[in-house]
């Protein structure tokens, strides 16, 4: 059974998606969306690889920085990215299924701060990256379809 703080996170997680076009053009797909968490998966294609025959590390970027703005917008709340930092642990190469999980940490006033992982899909550890959010006016989707 989904809660209902889990159906509206799916609902924000859909229309970012929608609307996200460096999303779209990576194939980026959501796999789970809840409360301050998000799953999402990535292939890595001949247009990702750069000059060391290995993923750009902003494609990485990119697929983090969506997880980590799927989880933070979960509750039709508008968040954006404040500060981040990302480290590169292992190469991510033509091929590779990846899976970026955010987390959230905290969430307090007008800041929250998330946790983003990208994987393998054998569970290797790719990439982590911290991200901090700030609050800012409106809503992800009109309160109707909330």
């Amino acid at each position: 059974r989904v809660s209902p703080q889990d159906a509206l996170a799916r609902k924000c997680a859909n229309a970012l998606l929608a609307r996200d076009r460096p999303a779209q053009t990576l194939g980026i797909v959501i796999e789970e969306s809840r409360a301050g968490f998000a799953r999402l998966a990535m292939t890595i294609g001949d247009d990702m690889i750069m000059g060391h025959g290995i993923a750009h590390g902003g494609v990485l970027f990119t697929f983090a920085d969506t997880a980590f703005g799927y989880a933070c917008n979960s509750r039709n709340i508008c968040y954006v990215a404040l500060d981040v930092t990302m480290s590169f642990v292992a190469p991510a190469r033509l091929g590779d299924r990846l899976v970026a999980v955010a987390q959230e940490r905290s969430m307090r006033g007008r800041t929250g701060v998330y946790d983003i992982t990208i994987t393998q899909a054998t569970g290797a550890l790719v990439a982590v990256f911290r991200g901090t959010c700030y609050r800012i006016p409106g809503s992800v989707i009109e309160p109707d379809d909330a």
